[in-house]
């Protein structure tokens, strides 16, 4: 399916690089935004949005500040922090969609700390639902496997800001890691790696206040061959959610016939036959019993509020024959 590139405006009016995927037929069903995880380039989503819009929706995705797309002429000296991808890109992004598509439900699907930002904006109780992938507490002491630990928090704590001082930035193209990063953002998400709960144990974020805030319907998926976004850490990310109602699933990835899914896979066609239908076919159902909710509570208190709810739950994706 044919994409439209548009320029889409940050809270701070910061042009964020982006692509809109239509349906073949209109009216469309609805829009998903797609929030990416931390230095993945844009493309790796072009797949997901294209099946999207063969369901009938509008798919809408794009690059934070400093990544791809939406990278200055120079990332040395370009002031980005982790926060601002959420506070200032994702906020944006998504009042931009409740502006240009004002009569259509807004989904939106995070990916790693694209889920994060779900949880931090305050524009995410007016999605009708969310589902975060692979989105988890990023504390070094949640990754499980010791080698791997040990190798991201040498990554991390060590080679990563030393390379940032050096050159005023992270030079993730180079090393084979992922886009490269304004110095900001790696220093900020290096130092939440070394607290206990994340970002959770940051004061100056109020993630716990901001996660208890959000009261939309979501799906938080996870992968049992994903080495970074175990069940503590995803367990932990998703009961600061304490509000929302939540459906917990972990996926073995051996029921998969396209193999490893890993932190990654999701998102690429070999997985999407298996792992797409039922995210979409969620995302639609849990639209329409929040529309439902809202119009009885709308009924019964006059004030048209929402009564919440958490539900958690862990379960196998019925993605195929066991």
């Amino acid at each position: 399916m044919p994409s439209l590139a548009v320029e889409i405006p940050a809270l701070d009016a910061y042009p964020l690089g982006a692509h809109a995927w239509y349906p073949e037929s209109l009216p469309a069903r609805g829009v998903v935004l797609v929030h990416s995880a931390t230095g993945v380039p844009e493309r790796l989503y072009f797949a997901f949005a294209q099946y999207v819009a063969q369901r009938g929706l509008i798919a809408v995705t794009y690059s934070y500040r400093g990544i791809d797309g939406s990278c200055p002429p120079a990332l040395r000296g370009f002031r980005a922090r982790m926060r601002d991808w959420a506070d200032l890109d994702v906020e944006g992004v998504t009042r931009w969609a409740f502006e240009r598509y004002p009569s259509l439900p807004i989904y939106a699907v995070g990916h790693s700390f694209g889920g994060h930002a779900i949880g931090l904006c305050e524009c995410s109780n007016r999605l009708t639902a969310a589902v975060q992938v692979a989105s988890h507490a990023g504390a070094m002491r949640m990754v499980s496997h010791q080698r791997e630990r040990a190798r991201v928090t040498m990554l991390m704590h060590w080679v990563a800001p030393a390379l940032v001082r050096l050159t005023g930035y992270m030079p993730g193209r180079k090393l084979g890691i992922g886009e490269d990063l304004p110095a900001g953002v790696l220093l900020e998400w290096s130092r939440w790696t070394r607290l206990p709960n994340y970002f959770f144990d940051d004061p100056t974020l109020d993630a716990d206040a901001r996660f208890a805030r959000v009261r939309t319907p979501i799906l938080s998926l996870g992968f049992d061959d994903d080495p970074w976004a175990t069940p503590m850490g995803l367990d932990m990310f998703v009961s600061r959610l304490r509000n929302a109602p939540v459906t917990r699933l972990e996926i073995p990835a051996k029921r998969s016939d396209a193999g490893a899914i890993g932190h990654m896979g999701y998102f690429r066609q070999r997985s999407g036959a298996f792992l797409w239908p039922e995210t979409i076919d969620w995302l639609l159902s849990a639209g329409s019993t929040r529309v439902a909710a809202d119009a009885s509570d709308r009924d019964a208190t006059g004030t048209g509020g929402r009564r919440a709810s958490m539900t958690v739950e862990s379960a196998s994706f019925p993605i195929a024959p066991a």
